[in-house]
């Protein structure tokens, strides 16, 4: 693997996960400024990302590669629940948890889902528990209480909604990384993932159709497109482009770099108040996420996010 090829591996990682970062406090805009609905937000993003995600898997491969999954009953009927309970279910819960609170705990809360597999890899008995797994847990523990107290008990820094949405999508989060591991192994990633976004935005879009919009500015479409492209569409291929060129250790390592464009940018961009101890919080989490991708081979199973 040459100079150049690593290279552009970090440039498509870093890119991916700041874009992830990113997008999320710009659909904070969305929801807070501009009003718009989360309902409606999803299923738009969804729709538009997983097509384009299909149309950039047709353009490398081709049209059987995107199809194939369907001639499977199996791996069809695996495809539907993973893009209902999975991919549908982190997106709305994530969107609402930022609606609720804002993107930087939210995205926080959901990076929380590999404390709650090897929670439930433990009560499955499929795997015993460990010193790290107890330095895990207590990292996870610590850097909510910070997070979302800012040191102190009497209070929440964030409202309880936001709370129990952001926990809500670390449980999806924790559900679609383990139940796509067959589907992972068997077909790609990107048809895969472009798939279930469709799925899901069709799903979503009974509950609120997506032609059915109000009057946007012209500004609001443009921050609606940012999340589409470049905080889902661009964000996911980066990261499985960056795959080809690096570790998959590495590219889960320098993915931890999401909840940090998060948070910087939810402060500085968006002038929401972090106090010292949530800044402690922050620190916690974001080095169990360090903890686990240095110390265990990150595989196929834990490349897909937000």
């Amino acid at each position: 693997m040459n100079d150049l090829s690593r290279k552009k591996g970090f440039f498509f990682v870093t890119t991916g996960a700041i874009c992830w970062g990113m997008g999320g406090t710009v659909a904070q805009k969305l929801f807070q400024e501009f009003e718009i609905s989360v309902d409606w937000l999803v299923s738009v993003r969804l729709l538009i990302a997983g097509f384009l995600l299909l149309m950039i898997s047709c353009i490398k491969n081709n049209r059987s590669h995107v199809l194939g999954v369907w001639k499977n009953r199996k791996s069809a009927f695996q495809l539907v629940v993973f893009s209902i309970v999975g991919m549908l279910a982190v997106q709305y819960t994530y969107m609402a948890s930022i609606k609720h609170g804002n993107a930087a705990v939210a995205t926080l809360l959901q990076y929380l889902s590999p404390v709650m597999i090897i929670i439930y890899l433990l009560l499955r008995k499929q795997s015993i528990f460990t010193r790290q797994d107890v330095i895990t847990v207590l990292l996870a523990l610590g850097g909510c209480f910070f997070l979302l107290t800012n040191g102190s008990i009497s209070q929440l820094s964030v409202p309880v909604s936001a709370v129990i949405w952001g926990v809500l999508s670390g449980v999806a989060a924790a559900f679609y990384t383990l139940y796509a591991v067959p589907l992972i192994k068997k077909y790609s990633s990107l048809v895969i993932v472009g798939w279930s976004m469709v799925i899901g935005g069709s799903v979503m879009s009974f509950i609120h159709p997506p032609w059915e919009a109000s009057s946007l500015s012209p500004i609001t479409y443009g921050y609606i497109l940012f999340v589409i492209i470049f905080g889902t569409m661009l964000a996911f291929w980066f990261y499985v482009e960056s795959l080809q060129s690096l570790l998959p250790k590495e590219t889960s390592l320098l993915g931890s770099l999401e909840p940090l464009a998060a948070v910087i940018t939810t402060v500085v961009w968006l002038k929401e108040p972090f106090g010292f101890y949530q800044w402690i919080g922050t620190a916690c989490i974001i080095g169990l996420v360090l903890l686990l991708t240095r110390t265990k081979q990150a595989s196929s199973e834990t490349t897909l996010s937000a």
